[in-house]
């Protein structure tokens, strides 16, 4: 699962627009201003994790952005946002004041990384991935936080952690039995020493034939 997250304490100052993935190198407390589709929407895991933040991507790399109000802004807008880095339960994230955040375009898309199960990790953080595989265990109750399901397409298992959003699980876990097929969309995430892919709507897992 996501972690919990954190404002920062004072407003950024503007900076030039650099690419994801270099602001993903900077050190905890650096500042940042980046531009990139919004893959994850804002407010999507809150009642997960506590947290408003969204998701954006270019063409070099993807981040979760931390906020702490909910943002009206949809899948698929490019935004600008100016930001300090954080470590958040080992997950990269861009901790922002909203007042920073500009909309520059909408209509966009980004199709999601076609990924081995077992390629997910580090590289791929805070990007949108596909992964298919096929279930390896039952799947496992991490109540109030979601669901821990783990698929392996033989070249490592990984997590697909289904978080619980407004009281239910934001994809549908009827079928989801060890030996059956899935296909999953989401968030490349981390939590502590975890990798995992975290769906965002329902049509993010479909069971294969």
């Amino acid at each position: 699962m996501l972690g919990l997250s954190a404002c920062p304490s004072d407003e950024p100052q503007t900076e030039a627009v650099i690419d994801i993935a270099d602001a993903r190198e900077l050190p905890s407390d650096g500042e940042a201003s980046v531009e990139g589709v919004v893959t994850v929407a804002p407010g999507v895991f809150n009642s997960a994790i506590g947290d408003q933040g969204f998701a954006i991507q270019d063409e070099s790399g993807g981040i979760y952005v931390s906020v702490p109000e909910l943002l009206d802004f949809d899948l698929g807008d490019r935004v600008r946002v100016s930001g300090r880095l954080a470590q958040v339960a080992q997950f990269t994230t861009l901790l922002a004041d909203p007042a920073t955040i500009e909309v520059t375009d909408a209509d966009e898309s980004i199709a999601p990384i076609e990924l081995a199960t077992g390629e997910v990790g580090e590289a791929t953080e805070g990007q949108l991935v596909r992964v298919t595989g096929t279930l390896t265990q039952a799947v496992g109750d991490d109540s109030p936080y979601g669901f821990k399901v783990f698929i392996d397409d033989g070249s490592g298992e990984i997590q697909v952690f289904v978080h619980i959003v407004d009281g239910a699980p934001v994809v549908d876990l009827e079928g989801l039995e060890v030996g059956v097929m899935i296909a999953a969309t989401g968030l490349s995430a981390q939590y502590e020493s975890t990798y995992e892919v975290t769906p965002r709507i329902a049509a993010d897992v479909e069971i294969l034939p």
